[in-house]
């Protein structure tokens, strides 16, 4: 099982991005999947949640501003990032709950996407 991160780039502030991220290999389902974030200098931080019924959840930092959402059917989770400010600069990582066809739910991290905001 893999995910696959992309859309990350560099935009100017006020500008808008979307991020995807598409798990592959052998899956049976998929719970939460979620958007991370790190900072240079700092903690990996929350930015969004949503489950497998499909509520959300948003870090206080990014609440109307970021839309998290899921395709089931393409095993992808979208982030949409409206009003960007140069403090939302950070590499983001998606992340998703995942239980493949043999094993155990196991946390999958993407391998991470830069986004750069500019002032």
């Amino acid at each position: 099982v893999q995910l696959q991160a992309s859309g990350g780039g560099l935009v100017q502030a006020g500008g808008s991005l979307r991020l995807s991220c598409a798990a592959s290999g052998t899956i049976f389902s998929i719970n939460a999947m979620r958007w991370y974030r790190q900072a240079p200098g700092k903690q990996r931080e929350l930015v969004a949640t949503i489950t497998s019924a499909d509520s959300t959840n948003y870090g206080d930092s990014v609440k109307g501003r970021f839309t998290i959402s899921r395709d089931n059917a393409k095993n992808t989770v979208y982030l949409q990032m409206n009003s960007l400010k140069p403090e939302d600069t950070a590499v983001y990582y998606c992340n998703a709950d995942i239980l493949p066809l043999a094993g155990i739910t196991l946390a999958y991290w993407g391998q991470g996407t830069q986004v750069t905001v500019s002032s």
